[in-house]
């Protein structure tokens, strides 16, 4: 008879210590985590008592240790000695209790850890895993017409039909325990296995259906183990895995399951070959049918949806809210890293901080599943940051989602498009990614993507020339790529988008790359600069500079398209003569990236339209710089209709303080002497701001134009108040692109740098060192003419 309890032995209790340090728990939070009511056993365990044998197990696994390691003379055969049958117990809790106990081993080893891509060891579930939320409705079900997406913005389509517009969510296990027959499904690395696993492992400790035994099937083991002898019977299957837990008896099962006491988990129904899966979804609807009063729950990815369960619920796993990134990364870093408490503490900080930047939206958008939120922390912890060539991230996760996720879980798929490389699909991705956002669409009609697939596979060897064939084909790529790699998704019934709007901005730029480096074509680049002030191209730019072998042909493309923007307006030459002015008055002033940022401020500072200063304000710090933003602010406050004496008054003090032109302080400080006494009446103080206040501005900014040079009133139309938006953005997308550590030689740097937000006249006058000329905005046109004929 095996023994009822264990104790460790000396170097078992030992190491065990070490790992309960590691943890940095209280021996009451390791009670809580093996489901103890009190801490007795876990002092009895560390002092080397005897303890049950299913405690001292589940404490060893929650240490993520083994426990035949720790025990003091471990058994060699876990089961008892004695078989068990179903007709020994006639109380149906106490035969519950005795299966889940000689299987609890068999369970924690199935479902009790996770191997996470790139992570060379094992973690616990417990350690990692975060409750997921259900959608109760599939957003593909829907019926909507083409024109209602028409309209989306990015931000829009980065909430449609996940959940964020107009559904409500529940938590998983809730969904589990509402419906008794469910199908989970979700897009790759969503997720559902391991909310399987959680389940199994939650109902194997008693904390969730504690009254059923757990049973975990990967539905591709019985299919393929199955598919030898012919025969598609889930109940032998999973008798077969009770017989080496020591269960021979079927009539164990079968009691179980006429009593309704399995939670059964069945896991990944699409990834059954297509030859199979008409018998394994027979024999699901067979069993669940013959035993309905037992639980059920099926995984399948969202695309295999088709496989109708008859009396299923169908749910969907829900993207990952703000609240559960944040309790992923917390796990994520003091689970997978090996630094000390601390450490991970603040690495996970700093990791959920910075992922809310603005200029880490990409990130963001991808974080909402699992396994894009774990290679983000992933290159996070080795790099400290989030990598500024982004694109190489993208790189990564299609790699993953075109092959190396089912490979890594061992899938075997049917052959859809039988001979296609990686380097193909990605080509034909970039097709339809390139075509779709070039004409404005982040949502396609079925017929339209399929178009475009067939236009794709016409061009290959010995594609066939057949219409009808051509079709098929074009149907069962579009359905291998949405099952498969989930980077098509059908949003709504008939219409389909990339699952993400980062995967398209990124397809989209390798396509203009991959023109520009293999054919050696300029009119990619050329069109793309032409799409230079709309902001849904802003990410396209951002990703094609950082794509290219070499990016100076492009930024020059871009300085060259920035210039022509304003050239032909003689109010904005003016006006951006009058900031390059400034700039050169300053002292020490130079033709370098400083006097841009320099340029960049008073820009700014002129708030017209609405400007801010993007450009490195460090150089607010220059003297006659400070001075220029301090009068400009006393201005300001003047000006408010909230302004009072006191605040005139003050800011007038601050400005005298730093002025040192005796002709300005002179004029400032008659100007403070016009101002009415603070301690006068409030009536009184009222009529001078009636009667003497508009003269006393006046004065003012005639004074500050006349001695410094601003305060101008330049009277801008709202055409070219629009046009100076462009402008002064454009500038900036030109500045972030120089800035995204793109391949640019330091010559063509350092002279687009000098040169921004120059007028006309003086970019006329500059020329390039070393080969290729400086064109000038005002050839900008005339060499693109001349350029298309010669294409033409």
């Amino acid at each position: 008879m095996v023994k009822r309890s264990f104790q460790g032995s000396l170097t078992g209790i030992e190491q065990a210590k070490k790992a309960f340090a590691h943890k940095g728990w209280t021996q009451e939070n390791l009670a809580f985590e093996v489901n103890l009511k009190t801490r007795q056993p876990i002092w009895r365990f560390f002092s080397g008592r005897p303890v049950e044998r299913h405690i001292f197990i589940e404490i060893c696994s929650v240490l993520s240790l083994n426990w035949r390691e720790i025990a003091a003379n471990p058994p060699e055969e876990f089961p008892e000695s004695k078989e068990l049958g179903a007709a020994e117990f006639l109380d149906i809790d106490a035969l519950v209790q005795q299966v889940r106990s000689q299987r609890f081993d068999k369970i924690q080893d199935q479902c009790g850890t996770l191997q996470l891509l790139d992570v060379t060891r094992p973690v616990r579930i417990d350690d990692i895993y975060i409750d997921v939320n259900i959608l109760e409705e599939i957003a593909s079900l829907q019926w909507l017409e083409f024109a209602d997406l028409q309209n989306f913005t990015s931000q829009e389509f980065d909430r449609f039909g996940l959940g964020e517009v107009s559904q409500t969510q529940m938590a998983g296990i809730t969904a589990v325990q509402t419906y008794s027959k469910l199908r989970v499904l979700g897009k790759p690395g969503a997720g559902k296995t391991t909310f399987l696993q959680h389940l199994a492992i939650q109902c194997n400790r008693g904390r969730f259906a504690a009254n059923r035994v757990p049973i975990f099937v990967t539905l591709r083991d019985f299919a393929d183990e199955t598919r030898v002898a012919g025969e598609f019977y889930l109940l032998n299957y999973i008798c077969k895995e009770f017989f080496t837990c020591g269960i021979s008896d079927p009539s164990v099962l079968e009691t179980l399951l006429l009593e309704g006491r399995v939670l059964l988990l069945l896991d990944g129904l699409d990834e059954v070959l297509h030859q199979q899966s008409i018998s394994v979804v027979n024999e699901i609807r067979r069993l669940s049918e013959k035993y309905q009063k037992n639980m059920f729950v099926v995984t399948c990815r969202t695309a295999a949806k088709a496989f109708n369960l008859r009396r299923f619920t169908d749910v969907e796993i829900a993207p990952f809210s703000q609240e559960q990134i944040v309790a992923f990364a917390q796990k994520w870093f003091t689970a997978v890293t090996k630094t000390n408490i601390q450490n991970k503490q603040e690495q996970a900080f700093e990791f959920i901080e910075k992922l809310d930047l603005p200029e880490n939206l990409q990130f963001q958008r991808l974080a909402v599943t699992p396994l894009f939120l774990h290679l983000a922390c992933w290159v996070f912890h080795h790099q400290n940051k989030f990598p500024t060539q982004k694109a190489a991230f993208y790189k990564q996760c299609l790699d993953l989602l075109l092959g190396k996720w089912d490979e890594t879980k061992a899938i075997e798929r049917d052959e859809v498009y039988e001979g296609f490389s990686l380097p193909q699909k990605l080509k034909l991705l970039s097709q339809v990614a390139s075509a779709t956002f070039e004409q404005g669409n982040y949502f396609f009609e079925q017929r339209i993507v399929e178009q475009y697939i067939s236009d794709y596979i016409s061009d290959l060897p010995n594609a066939s020339t057949e219409p009808e064939e051509l079709e098929l084909d074009s149907e069962g790529v579009l359905q291998a790529i949405e099952l498969q790699h989930g980077l098509l998704a059908e949003r709504v019934r008939g219409i389909f988008s990339f699952s993400y709007l980062t995967f398209q901005e990124y397809l989209t730029a390798r396509k203009i790359v991959a023109s520009y480096n293999l054919q050696a074509l300029k009119q990619p680049l050329e069109r793309l600069v032409t799409h230079i002030t709309e902001p849904r191209w802003r990410e396209i730019f951002l990703l094609t500079v950082a794509m290219l072998r070499n990016a100076d042909f492009f930024v020059q493309l871009m300085k060259q398209e920035v210039d022509a923007l304003a050239a032909q307006d003689p109010s904005l030459q003016q006006f951006l003569t009058w900031a390059s002015q400034k700039s050169l008055a300053a002292p020490e002033s130079a033709e370098s990236a400083e006097s841009a940022a320099i340029r960049a401020f008073y820009l700014a500072l002129a708030r017209t339209p609405h400007l801010t200063p993007y450009f490195a304000l460090v150089c607010i710090f220059e003297r006659d710089i400070f001075l220029d933003a301090a009068l400009d602010n006393l201005v300001m406050e003047c000006e408010s209709n909230f302004a009072d004496v006191y605040e005139c008054n003050d800011a007038l003090s601050s400005a005298l303080v730093i002025v040192q032109d005796a002709g300005l302080h002179q004029s400032l400080q008659q100007l403070k002497d016009l101002l009415p006494n603070p301690e006068q009446s409030r009536e009184r103080i009222q009529t001078w701001w009636q009667t003497s206040y508009s003269a006393w501005m006046k004065q003012l900014k005639t004074a500050i134009a006349k001695y410094r040079n601003i305060q101008h009133h330049w009277h801008f139309s709202p055409q070219q108040q629009q046009v100076l938006q462009q402008y002064y953005d454009a500038n900036q997308l030109l500045i972030d692109c120089l800035n995204s550590n793109c391949e640019i030689t330091d010559v063509v740097r350092q002279e687009i740098e000098a040169s921004l937000l120059l007028p006309i006249k003086e970019l006329s006058k500059r020329e390039w060192q070393g080969a290729g000329a400086w064109q000038g905005a005002e050839g900008v046109r005339e060499m693109r003419g001349q350029e298309g004929k010669q294409n033409s």
